[in-house]
């Protein structure tokens, strides 16, 4: 399978008076039959809050929901009884199973916050909800793929309900990682900030792309970048 290539500026996009969000699959009013998911993958969102914005309490059900702060500082909470701030460094995993309520607000009045919203879809509906977080220091991630999320919670990683392996990675300019993977796995590598190459194509800070193939891949620096590369088993 050929690469899937979806561009930052090609995303779709809710802006409101306190929102920016950026969608790279179909997500709320944004709609694209082609751009339904990747494999499990079914929303990456980044976004942009306003200090004192955020989303009112709300509900989901059946989705593995993980945060992934970028800048700035982003206040949770959730039906479970948790109640907790995540700053850049930190990865937050809610399984909503068979149904939660949560909040997420800017914990600052004067910063924005801004982050990633990855929803991923669970091995079997009707699961007990759940919640994580773990904290990934920079000298972890940098020049190498840091396992943060898994199917099963090995080396260290926050444990979801799917089969998908989510590695972070901060590169300096010029500064390779490779990953191997099984047969008839599928990749998808979001560039959080920075640039790259993904086996020789060239994806900038937003950019996302996907494949399904034998072949390795090889991510590169083309200036300073933090990415994430999504490692997923495609049919249960």
């Amino acid at each position: 399978m050929a690469m899937v290539v979806i561009r930052s500026e090609d995303r779709g996009r809710t802006q409101i008076d306190w929102l920016d969000s950026r969608h790279t699959f179909s997500f709320g009013e944004y709609y694209d039959p082609k751009r339904m998911g990747f494999g499990p993958l079914r929303v990456i969102n980044e976004d942009r809050v306003a200090p004192g914005g955020g989303f009112p309490t709300h509900a989901h059900r059946d989705m593995e929901i993980i945060s992934y702060v970028i800048e700035g500082e982003l206040q949770h909470k959730d039906s479970m009884g948790n109640g907790s701030v995540i700053r850049p460094g930190d990865v937050q995993h809610m399984s909503a199973g068979t149904g939660v309520r949560h909040s997420e607000f800017n914990a600052s009045d004067t910063e924005p916050v801004h982050f990633l919203q990855i929803w991923v879809l669970p091995e079997r509906d009707g699961a007990t909800p759940g919640y994580n977080q773990k904290t990934f220091s920079v000298p972890g991630k940098s020049g190498r793929l840091r396992l943060v999320v898994s199917g099963d919670g090995r080396d260290g990683s926050i444990a979801i309900n799917r089969d998908v392996d989510i590695y972070a990675t901060i590169l300096e300019p010029g500064e390779p990682v490779e990953h191997r993977v099984a047969d008839g796995r599928a990749r998808w590598v979001q560039v959080v900030r920075g640039s790259v190459t993904a086996n020789g194509e060239r994806l900038d800070a937003g950019d996302g792309a996907g494949t399904i193939s034998e072949e390795d891949i090889c991510i590169e620096a083309v200036e300073k970048a933090e990415v994430l590369l999504f490692d997923m088993r495609v049919s249960v």
